[in-house]
């Protein structure tokens, strides 16, 4: 199992150690859709959801999400995020909703996961605010966009 970065020499799951990576300026963007009917993105965009201005509560929980991520997910290393930002757009063709999220720092390892959790929580999150009005909603297309920083950079 030595080819694996994540499990010792017995198989064990563990946390990568990174005391010998140096500290690089390291970006990542995701990106991901939340499709509804039309009908429900008029309401959004009218404020008529009985919860709230969903895109704005969606947007706050995605950088809270990207913040924890390392509470969430068991192997990642917590890191001092310097930047976090989530955009949130309507997007009629869907229709839906397009959520992306932009994360940066300097660290000794990437922030994918960062990225990756503050979409999938804002998504989570706009599914709740409207699950009261539109029960077919589907999140969709959660990826990474693009990585910088570290031993690769990787763009979609």
């Amino acid at each position: 199992m030595s080819e694996f970065s994540h499990y010792d020499h017995q198989g064990m799951s563990r946390m990568v150690d990174v005391s010998d990576k140096a500290v690089t300026h390291r970006s990542a963007r995701a990106e991901g859709v939340v499709r509804m009917k039309s009908e429900t993105i008029d309401m959004i965009e009218d404020r008529l959801l009985p919860k709230g201005n969903a895109f704005e509560v969606a947007r706050v929980a995605g950088i809270l999400a990207a913040k924890n991520t390392s509470g969430m997910i068991p192997m990642c290393h917590p890191l001092a995020l310097h930047y976090v930002d989530v955009d949130i757009s309507v997007d009629r063709d869907l229709p839906g909703v397009r959520i992306l999220s932009e994360i940066r720092l300097e660290a000794k390892t990437g922030a994918e996961m960062e990225a990756l959790t503050a979409v999938s929580v804002a998504a989570l999150t706009l599914y709740d605010m409207c699950k009261a009005v539109d029960k077919g909603m589907v999140i969709d297309s959660i990826t990474l966009v693009e990585k910088k920083g570290g031993k690769s950079d990787f763009k979609k």
